[in-house]
């Protein structure tokens, strides 16, 4: 099973704040919002009362002949010392003193058919204290996978086994349910297997679905040396192929993405053909894309081909066969312009060690 990492708790708070120095910091932020103002019936708006107005504002008076060219008077942007403007009703300061003369006004495109279109946006000052927090409570990350990881372990509470190769592993029906929409059909959906306390499992290998049920329940993915019980270097790509067909079985996205993940950093003449094929049939493009461009390489290609994975290739899989040929021409054709150029090529993934075939487990 996995590992089980223990959290070292932090250190006690200090409960004395003698002596303790504080500061704090007064956070100004202006609010803007806009209001358009449209005065119909403006010679009748002569003699209309007001009332004050505290606020920074800006006022546009919009050019209705189409020419936009708006008059505009604002304060924001400049320094006001002492605030916000009061906008008196009565006295200097109702708006804008000398905003315009009114019998400019009148004989403008300001005023078009007896109306007058204005566009106000007012600003309101607000302001907030910001300080250092005196206490802190430590929050623990989640033990959710560790805690469901137990229930595997411990086997407590178990309604269902799998007999996989031989091999018998129990689990919970919930548990599988949650995780796995095929599992969620196969446990409690309509078409149901009439025996769902005991279910057979074919094509697929022990140790393969014991790493199933780990990465299930602890979200995680096991030592695989250690669940195997092989110590190869090889055990890993090996296992995470494997697992990337089971996880697509199962409809587990986050688990095909991690062995997808772990694959496209493994990808050598050994495992590339292996590999493309995996990936065209469960229908991985990221890392279909990494091994045809990695087997497309001359020198490369030469060595994947006399391994029996690229026999495997081209009987499983011979559409990718014409992909295949269509990435070798691009890199050929890449080739042929760099060395006329006196460019030196580069080719990446140069891997020729012995050959390997698909093994059991």
């Amino acid at each position: 099973m996995g590992r089980v990492l223990h959290e070292t708790p932090n250190p006690p708070l200090s409960s004395s704040t003698e002596g303790a120095t504080t500061s704090s910091t007064s956070v100004m932020k202006t609010l803007n919002g806009s209001h358009h103002f449209k005065i119909t019936g403006y010679s009748q708006s002569k003699a209309s009362e007001g009332t004050d107005v505290r606020a920074l504002f800006e006022l546009t008076l919009l050019d209705q002949s189409g020419k936009q060219r708006h008059k505009v008077h604002s304060h924001f942007g400049r320094t006001l010392e002492s605030g916000p403007y009061t906008l008196k009703y009565r006295g200097s300061m109702w708006g804008y003193k000398r905003f315009f003369r009114r019998t400019l006004l009148e004989q403008s495109d300001y005023l078009k058919n007896d109306c007058l279109s204005v566009h106000c946006s007012v600003g309101v000052v607000t302001s907030h204290t910001e300080g250092p927090k005196f206490y802190s409570i430590a929050v623990p990350p989640s033990r959710i996978g560790h805690h469901f990881g137990q229930l595997l372990k411990t086997g407590k509470g178990t309604d269902v086994s799998f007999e996989v190769d031989g091999e018998v592993f129990y689990a919970h029906k919930l548990v599988l349910a949650a995780r796995s929409p095929v599992f969620r059909a196969q446990l409690f959906g309509p078409m149901k297997e009439q025996n769902t306390k005991q279910i057979k499992v074919e094509d697929i290998e022990a140790p393969v679905f014991k790493a199933l049920l780990h990465f299930m329940y602890w979200d995680s993915l096991p030592d695989m040396q250690e669940l195997t019980g092989l110590d190869s270097k090889w055990v890993t790509t090996l296992m995470s192929q494997h697992l990337l067909a089971a996880a697509d079985r199962y409809g587990l996205e986050r688990l095909r993405l991690l062995c997808e993940s772990n694959l496209c950093e493994d990808v050598t003449i050994n495992t590339a053909a292996t590999t493309l094929a995996l990936a065209e049939q469960h229908h991985c493009f990221q890392l279909k894309a990494v091994c045809l461009k990695f087997v497309a390489v001359p020198e490369n290609l030469r060595a994947v081909m006399q391994t029996d994975g690229f026999v495997y290739l081209k009987e499983s899989c011979p559409s990718v066969m014409t992909e295949l040929l269509e990435y070798v021409a691009r890199v050929i054709e890449h080739s042929m312009y760099v060395c006329k150029h006196g460019i030196e090529p580069i080719f990446d993934g140069s891997d020729a060690n012995g050959r390997r075939v698909k093994q059991r487990l």
